[in-house]
């Protein structure tokens, strides 16, 4: 039987023989934070200066990962009021964001009671904070989430340049901007984020370079500078065959001429996945072999109940593989050619297909990586009530 590629294992992952937590029980995701306070630094050092490093928790808002991400960090961005809660545990109320659409009154009332920014998606959302504002006496602090005339090429997501729920179309802003001041809110800027997981760097540069330009273009047109003005994110991993990784030093390089015609202004880049996402390596044991007209299925202990996006049900056209391994060979050759399914009773729950594998017994454990971010949070983790998985977080400040 043919095999199917997977993607690449990442670097901090590829040299191993094994990795070390076998001995773990499954399933289980494991986060070494010792790769995203490097992914951190590397960051740091190839932006400019003027350009703080955000968080986006929806990535990965597991408690003890945020509470050793939290110090390295400049700020944290939260779409909930549950991530608001989370947020605020460990980082200060001045340093916190809030976007998303659909915000209810309520959630816009706890972030203005707690003194967090809001990022506006619509003209009405900001009429309803600035009416909860005057109820509490409270003055909300405002920011306008754009929705640009452009979009990030190659971007897995595309955030930008279509009709949207997220922000408020460009030709709208200056005017909220004014009413917002004339309202009493404190304005905060603007958030403009046209796409996400790209992995092409050239399309990243540009679309920056078009991002502050149209900060810029909006601030002239509404009269007053904007405090800050978040890049978003769009930074993508590899997951797949043929993906390779963005070179950040580039990007970094790039934006500083740009951001000189705000000289005024504060910056920063919003990033979750490429924090954490090759960070964490995702663990199922196999429970049982089975060959079908042929076909060798190892069937594990946890599939898209946990792991949804490595089922290729997670927003993704064409079903790929993502990185995996038999955990405890990862250096040995290939031996058979298997699809690893979970338990669920439901043929969309593959986590790889027909890929070339060490031959693998019942006991042993797979490792599906690139599994740090829109895992264990963003899976049907009820679905068929098998039990959650476990989730670790390793080599932290405090482990």
């Amino acid at each position: 039987m043919q095999a199917k590629p997977h993607g690449p294992i990442p670097p901090e992952f590829a040299a191993l023989d094994a990795l070390p937590w076998l001995g773990e029980a499954t399933p289980a995701y494991v986060y070494d934070f010792a790769i995203v306070s490097a992914r951190i630094a590397r960051l740091r050092a190839a932006l400019p200066a003027r350009v703080a490093v955000h968080y986006a928790i929806k990535a990965n808002p597991f408690p003890p990962l945020l509470a050793a991400i939290a110090p390295l960090v400049d700020g944290m961005d939260v779409a909930s009021a549950g991530e608001l809660d989370k947020a605020l545990g460990v980082m200060a109320e001045s340093q916190i964001s809030f976007a998303g659409p659909g915000k209810r009154d309520s959630e816009l009332e706890a972030a203005i009671r707690a003194g967090v920014t809001i990022n506006l998606e619509s003209e009405s959302e900001g009429q309803r904070a600035l009416a909860i504002g005057g109820m509490l006496g409270v003055t909300p602090r405002l920011a306008v989430r754009v929705n640009p005339d452009f979009e990030l090429r190659g971007s897995g997501m595309k955030m930008g340049g279509r009709a949207s729920p997220f922000g408020v179309e460009a030709q709208h802003v200056p005017g909220l901007v004014r009413r917002l001041i004339a309202g009493g809110a404190e304005w905060r800027g603007f958030h403009i984020f046209a796409g996400s997981q790209s992995l092409d760097t050239q399309a990243v540069i540009e679309t920056q370079a078009a991002t502050v330009a149209l900060a810029v273009r909006l601030a002239d047109e509404a009269g007053v500078v904007p405090p800050l003005v978040n890049l978003g994110g769009g930074f993508g991993i590899p997951y797949f065959p043929g993906d390779a990784p963005l070179d950040v030093e580039a990007i970094g390089a790039a934006l500083e001429a740009p951001l000189g015609a705000l000289p005024h202004t504060q910056f920063a880049i919003e990033l979750g996945r490429w924090l954490v996402g090759e960070a964490g390596v995702y663990l199922a044991r196999v429970v049982d072999r089975k060959v079908s007209q042929g076909e060798t299925f190892l069937i594990v202990d946890g599939g898209l109940n946990h792991h949804l996006a490595a089922t290729g049900n997670f927003g993704t056209v064409v079903r790929r593989n993502y990185p995996v391994a038999l955990a405890h060979r990862m250096q040995d050759p290939p031996e058979e050619v298997v699809s690893i399914v979970g338990p669920l009773c439901t043929p969309l729950d593959r986590l790889a297909d027909r890929v070339a594998l060490p031959a693998a017994k019942v006991g042993d454990v797979i490792a599906i990586f690139a599994s740090g971010a829109y895992g264990a949070s963003a899976s049907p983790a009820a679905f068929l009530g098998h039990p959650p998985a476990r989730e670790l977080l390793v080599n932290a400040p405090d482990a």
